[in-house]
């Protein structure tokens, strides 16, 4: 494992057009008393769905922190975690409209100072990559919420559909979990060519396997920022 070290870090001088941000979204860039955005999703699904979520989240969580185990039988902990926790949603018949008004009523928030850094990414057009083993349409629409949805950010996470009457859909994609969260895949053509030329990554997350978000080749180009709380 490579990383920059001390008297690496001291040559070097991040300018608004040699980096870019690879940005953890629950408990990085939301406070950690925040609500979590899988458990901002189905709030208005009714006592049993809130027990169940809360029972798998006891099973697994600890799993999840557990570096003890090895990391193939994590990683098929957190499949199933993940896979059981969103087929509550359709055995409770998750609407688009139970979805929004479940994210509005939720207690989510910005850690503090993470608004105003969006902001001034924005305003000095660096790109920032939130990957996160959340829900991509709570994360959209806390942004938008917040006036912070800009075309600066691209967002790699578990997106729900839905069809023309509101019903979710069946979910096509890969889930993203804890342990295979990357951007190896999932950027647009588009989008990756903002990158071109950008030699350093600012890597922000909160959880030790946060660092996958960058391929390991390029952990020696990586700034990483580590919250404990």
């Amino acid at each position: 494992m490579k990383y920059i070290n001390t008297d690496q870090l001291e040559k070097i001088r991040l300018t608004k057009d040699n980096f870019f941000v690879a940005l953890d979204f629950d408990k990085t860039l939301t406070a950690k008393e925040s609500t979590d955005s899988w458990d901002a999703s189905g709030r208005l699904l009714g006592e049993d769905f809130q027990k169940k979520i809360e029972e798998l989240h006891e099973k697994y969580s600890p799993i999840e922190q557990d570096y003890t185990i090895s990391f193939e039988e994590k990683k098929k902990a957190m499949e199933e975690w993940y896979h059981k926790s969103l087929n509550l949603y359709y055995a409770y018949h998750l609407t688009k409209e139970q979805l929004e008004k479940s994210i509005a009523q939720s207690n989510l928030f910005f850690r503090q100072g993470a608004k105003q850094f969006l902001q001034d990414m924005y305003t000095n057009r660096i790109p920032v990559i939130i990957l996160s083993a959340g829900i991509r349409n709570v994360i959209e629409y806390f942004l938008k919420k917040e006036n912070c949805l800009y075309d600066n950010i691209y967002i790699i996470a578990n997106r729900l559909s839905f069809d023309e009457n509101g019903n979710i859909e069946d979910f096509h994609n890969s889930m993203i979990h804890t342990l295979n969260k990357t951007m190896e895949g999932h950027l647009t053509s588009d989008f990756a060519q903002k990158l071109t030329n950008r030699n350093y990554r600012l890597l922000i997350g909160d959880f030790i396997e946060d660092k996958n978000m960058i391929s390991k080749k390029e952990w020696n180009q990586t700034i990483s920022v580590r919250f404990f709380r």
